[in-house]
């Protein structure tokens, strides 16, 4: 491992013992979930909520918030929700001594194979009878005689998931499949004992791999418990990402913006012709004809036909003749068979279709041969 990521995390775990709330945060959940997999104890913190998030100031802050206009929004920081989960059968990590477990470098001798299997004989017996703690032993003594079994540690890992005991069942399902990387009890089992301490995510992945290797009706049920969990996270990781990237967009257009020369705005004028119809030939081509409208913040609406289309035979000459009426606004005209990288990159699925574009974003469309819509739309986003 790199010398430097190496004093970096000995200056975060430093970090964690003078603050040890900062556990308790919402983006370090997974790293405290792992940290009490292995038996450790986090201090409990009156300043964090079970969720997770500092509510000390929260009502003095929203009384306090000022008004921030989409500009002043760039410098702050974009602070995540709490994410709403079923969590009804989230149980407490186990924290007991970790398990006996066998040395997978013995020389297993058919005597022992034996005897291992009296053993597990005897294990399965005590759980068709309910004595789970008995069962354990029996598999522990199956394991010490034959520690290159991936299904004795598999089936001790299922016994510690119905004793629940996720962080033991965890340890015995991961020997399992150490040994035996195709394993199904071994996921199926790691999948529930992480769901029991609300790793959604692993969960649903060890739980899908299981379900590959070795369906049965125990993991469709699971599944149908974890993956809405899963599938939230996903949903709120995708959802911060995009406004992490929009902030970001907007904070580079904001600085182009200022730092934009007079000269700029004059050269991107001089690329659109006014009361004109401007053909497009490529995707490189429509993205500099948006650019440069953005640049002079005039509306552009993006005609999408082909040759062989009968409507748009109708609407084309419609079409040039809104742009002379219509001098302010960008008129842009390509066809699905000639600029083929344009109309995948929207998605054009049927013509005619007309996009109308903003600072470089839709913000209309109209699919269709309607001019009395088109040029409702044309007024009504160009301010006429």
């Amino acid at each position: 491992m790199d010398a430097k990521k190496i004093e970096e995390l000995k200056q975060f775990v430093e970090h964690c013992k003078q603050n040890p709330s900062t556990l308790h945060t919402q983006p370090l959940a997974f790293f405290k979930n792992f940290l009490q997999s292995f038996g450790a104890q986090i201090p409990p913190s009156e300043k964090y909520g079970k969720d997770g998030e500092d509510h000390q100031d929260e009502k003095q802050f929203e009384s306090k918030k000022p008004n921030l206009s989409r500009d002043d929004e760039i410098d702050g920081e974009i602070v995540e929700s709490d994410v709403e989960l079923d969590n009804s059968d989230v149980v407490t990590p186990d924290n007991d001594p970790p398990q006996k477990m066998g040395d997978p470098s013995t020389e297993v001798t058919e005597e022992n194979q034996e005897a291992a299997q009296v053993s597990k004989s005897k294990a399965m017996e005590a759980i068709s009878e309910g004595k789970l703690d008995e069962a354990i032993n029996y598999l522990t003594e199956a394991i010490m005689l034959n520690p290159k079994s991936a299904i004795l540690y598999a089936n001790r890992a299922s016994i510690f998931v119905k004793l629940k005991k996720p962080n033991a069942a965890i340890r015995d399902a991961g020997a399992a499949l150490q040994i035996n990387p195709d394993s199904a009890r071994g996921y199926k089992a790691r999948g529930m004992a992480r769901a029991m301490l609300g790793l959604w995510e692993e969960a649903a992945r060890d739980l899908h791999v299981a379900s590959t290797l070795d369906f049965d009706e125990e993991i469709g049920v699971m599944l149908k418990k974890v993956e809405p969990n899963a599938k939230k996270i996903e949903e709120h990781r995708r959802k911060y990402l995009r406004l992490r990237k929009e902030k970001e967009q907007r904070k580079i257009e904001l600085e182009r913006k200022r730092h934009q020369p007079k000269s700029q705005d004059a050269e991107a004028a001089s690329l659109l012709k006014n009361g004109e119809v401007i053909g497009i030939h490529s995707a490189s081509e429509l993205k500099a004809k948006l650019n440069a409208a953005s640049k002079t913040s005039r509306l552009s609406i993006i005609y999408f036909t082909a040759t062989w289309c009968g409507p748009c035979r109708y609407v084309s000459p419609v079409y040039t003749s809104l742009a002379g009426k219509y001098p302010k606004v960008v008129f842009l005209k390509a066809d699905i068979d000639d600029a083929r990288d344009a109309a995948a990159e929207y998605n054009v699925s049927s013509v005619p279709c007309f996009f109308f574009m903003k600072n470089g974003k839709e913000i209309d469309k109209v699919v269709g041969a309607d001019k009395n819509l088109l040029e409702k739309k044309i007024a009504q986003h160009a301010g006429y």
